[in-house]
């Protein structure tokens, strides 16, 4: 039995009718040899598919799936028994397939731009074994392509840019459209380029996309921007192609096409006669209406009285000219210049229709403004010289300033205080003589430097300074001196002759051929049987021995005076003293022990120290005798000089102590040891009237114990004596009065308060026993003895 498998695709208006043929395999079913049922045994044989491919139209817009052919079987009784499949790409999600009639469909749609063509599989297997009835066999479905694409530019907009004045035809910007459809396949992918605005502009080559200039000389200076519109359509061209646009912004470009002209032709500009050099007077400009580069300009003087005293340059932008001074100005000897400026192009262009010559002049008008200037020195600096000897008076220097104005106003002179702050010079005010108000002297201030001010008489604003400076000369007024005090040794063991001393001298002042200085010793000395000077001419002198055999019992020191002079005229002298002492010295010759006392004081001692041991001693006195000042002070009585002190006197307190039971207001203890009771310039002397006057009703017993000097009432009684005796002692007979007494107290109460309540009469007789200077108070309370002498 032969059977024959189909595929019967589906046939459109667009796809001729393709079949697809299938060279079948039979199923040969023979009786199998031996087999006791006598039945047959089927052997299947394989059958080849042959597919080929077939076209499928893309974009379909159906609303049922698309049909693309049908799969069968020569074995296909049509009972269903038979189950077709179908594998590979897109099968089950793109392409499905119905198993019992075997009709394929598209179930999706379908893009050849997404893909071109899909690879299946076809397979013919027996629904109820599953037994594959022909062999798997691989078919094509192609999509087919329509015009569904329209041209893209895939970089635009565009930019682009081109030389003003260029000629027709010159290349602009290559453009370049792309279609997704199949260029092999009909002209859907067929470009053709047009350009929809920018005419007469520019233009676009319809096959290339070349943009062109189709205009000749197109300036920049006009206009200078332009957008162009290009459209590519498919089709070729032809009407139901599909199009595409995009933009080109086309900007020219500057070239050199334009010549520079000033503003101006006629500029006018000032300055102040002030003005320093490098300022600015002002700037020109040379427009040029090209830009960048073309535009840029390089200014220079050409011609013109001023081309000597102005310079001109170019900003930092290469625009504009500026002008400044290149030389000081004045007024009044020129009040007005003339500049003739050339402005040029620093890189001409090519020659178009302007043959040039990109440059151009202009005149520039500077005037000078006056100002009222300070005086001017005739010299930018003095220098002089003056001896230090000069006399009060000399005149070092006329210094002259003038006022350079026209007004030529009067000029007066002085001297900057600090540059003369201890007013060695004067000036005089109205002549500008420089001269010396005080003396000089080189070894302290050997330069002045003075500043002259000059000011203006009738504007005191207008001031202006010049140094001067002086320097004192040298004149031989010091004389030479000794370095320092010597003082130097002499061993006992000393040779005639021996090296004692290298002595040397200063001088401040500074001869113009160096110090020369000669020793000698004093006139008074130059017989020394001791010591010998030599002068080694190389401003050195040495002492020497003139004798051996030196002791210090004889003698411990000895003074050496050195008469030194200079070399200059007048020469100056002066004289210093050597101490030798004589020490004993071990073999080298070093001072072992000096005896330190001398037997007299060194004749040169200075006025200084005496002036210092002066001040001492007068020191010393004063504090001598205000210590004795002081001491007297201390014994002088409280109420020496009082004279109405001496009266009597009431004297009131308000409250009075508790007597000896009162510990606070007394202390009884402190009468026990005299001596601490009265320490040394402390004493009380007022208070002694009352002590005294409790002390004789002190009972003994109070007492004992005291010892000796201790008993308060001997104690007492020996200050009533001293009392006495004491000239300057206050009286101690005044009445005192006290409103309320302490209690306990062996007195009882004085106070006329609780004294008129009573009608017993009071015992006034223990005051005989206080001496004559208390009778008046005795005499008082009538308790005077008969024959006791007056009291005055």
């Amino acid at each position: 039995m032969r059977t024959r498998l189909h595929l019967r695709p589906a046939v459109t208006r667009w796809v001729p009718l393709t079949l697809l043929m299938v060279l079948p395999h039979s199923f040969v079913a023979e009786p199998a040899e031996g087999n006791p049922g006598g039945s047959a045994l089927l052997q299947r044989v394989k059958r080849g598919w042959v597919w080929n491919q077939f076209f499928v139209l893309e974009e379909y817009t159906g609303l049922e799936p698309l049909y693309i052919g049908k799969l069968h079987s020569d074995m296909d009784k049509g009972d269903g028994s038979i189950r077709y499949i179908l594998t590979g790409e897109g099968a089950g999600t793109t392409f499905t397939i119905d198993d019992s009639t075997g009709d394929i469909h598209a179930i999706q749609r379908l893009d050849r731009e997404v893909k071109s063509q899909y690879v299946l599989r076809a397979q013919a297997r027996n629904r109820l074994t599953d037994m594959p009835l022909e062999p798997e066999s691989e078919f094509i479905v192609k999509i087919q392509d329509i015009n569904d694409n329209e041209p893209k530019f895939l970089d635009g907009p565009y930019q682009a840019t081109v030389p003003e004045m260029s000629k027709v035809g010159t290349p602009v910007i290559q453009l370049t459209a792309t279609d997704a459809d199949d260029p092999t396949y009909g002209n859907s992918a067929r470009v053709v380029y047009s350009i929809l605005e920018g005419q007469p502009y520019f233009s676009v080559d319809a096959k290339t996309g070349m943009v062109r200039v189709s205009l000749a000389d197109m300036d920049r200076e006009t206009r200078e921007n332009y957008t162009v519109v290009i459209q590519a359509k498919d089709m070729g061209g032809q009407l139901g192609g599909l199009a595409g646009t995009t933009t080109v912004n086309i900007t020219l470009s500057d070239v050199n096409d334009n010549s520079p002209v000033f503003d101006q032709r006629l500029y006018q500009m000032s300055v102040l006669e002030s003005a320093p050099v490098g300022s600015v007077v002002g700037r020109i400009w040379a427009k040029d209406r090209d830009v960048g580069v073309n535009a840029e300009m390089k200014y220079r003087v050409i011609d013109g009285d001023g081309r000597d005293t102005f310079d001109i340059s170019t900003d930092p932008s290469n625009r504009f000219g500026i002008i400044m001074v290149k030389k000081l100005l004045d007024f009044e000897k020129k009040p007005s210049y003339t500049l003739k400026v050339e402005g040029v192009n620093t890189h001409p262009g090519p020659t178009f229709h302007n043959p040039g010559p990109f440059k151009d002049v202009t005149i520039v008008h500077v005037s000078v403004e006056d100002v009222d200037e300070p005086p001017l020195f005739d010299s930018e600096a003095y220098f002089m010289e003056l001896p230090e000897d000069a006399e009060i008076g000399t005149v070092v220097k006329t210094v002259s300033a003038r006022d350079p104005d026209a007004a030529n106003n009067t000029v007066r002179y002085s001297i900057e205080k600090t540059s003369d702050p201890d007013k060695f010079f004067y000036i005089e005010l109205t002549s500008g003589s420089l001269m010396t108000v005080r003396s000089l002297d080189r070894e302290e201030i050997s330069w002045h430097n003075i500043t002259v001010l000059a000011m203006e008489m009738n504007n005191p604003s207008q001031i202006s300074s010049v140094s001067v400076a002086v320097k004192v000369l040298d004149v031989n007024d010091n004389p030479p001196s000794l370095t320092h005090y010597l003082e130097t040794y002499v061993c006992e063991n000393a040779k005639a002759g021996q090296l004692v001393e290298t002595v040397t001298a200063v001088d401040p002042d500074e001869p113009p051929a160096g110090q020369h200085f000669h020793y000698s010793l004093a006139p008074e000395a130059a017989n020394n049987p001791n010591f010998t000077l030599r002068d080694n001419q190389d401003n050195t002198a040495w002492i020497l021995t003139r004798r051996g055999s030196w002791s210090q019992k004889d003698q411990t020191i000895f003074f050496l005076p050195i008469f030194v002079s200079d070399d200059e005229q007048p020469v100056q002298t002066s004289t210093g003293t050597l101490t030798v002492r004589v020490c004993s010295c071990d073999h080298e010759g070093n001072a072992m022990s000096c005896n330190p006392e001398a037997y007299s004081l060194p004749a040169s001692l200075s006025r200084g120290a005496l002036i210092a041991i002066l001040a001492c001693i007068f020191v010393l006195l004063v504090m001598i005798l205000l210590m004795l000042s002081l001491r007297r002070q201390w014994k002088k009585p409280y109420l020496c000089d009082e004279e109405e002190n001496v009266h009597e006197n009431i004297v009131r307190y308000d409250d009075e102590g508790g007597g000896e039971e009162d510990t606070e207001a007394f202390d009884i203890a402190a009468m026990w040891n005299p001596r601490e009771v009265h320490p040394r310039g402390k004493t009380r002397q007022d208070m002694l009237p009352e002590i005294e006057s409790l002390s004789r009703y002190v009972p003994q017993a109070c007492v004992v114990g005291g010892g000796g000097d201790g008993n308060v009432q001997g104690y007492v009684l020996a200050k009533l004596l001293e009392a006495d005796g004491d000239a300057c002692a206050p009286p101690y007979d005044s009445l005192q009065t006290y409103a309320y007494e302490g209690d306990g107290s062996i007195a009882e109460s004085l106070s006329s308060l609780q004294s008129g309540n009573s009608n017993a009469d009071h015992e006034y007789d223990y005051l005989n026993d206080w001496g004559p200077r208390f009778r008046k108070l005795a005499e008082m309370y009538g308790v005077v003895e008969p024959h006791s002498p007056p009291v005055w």
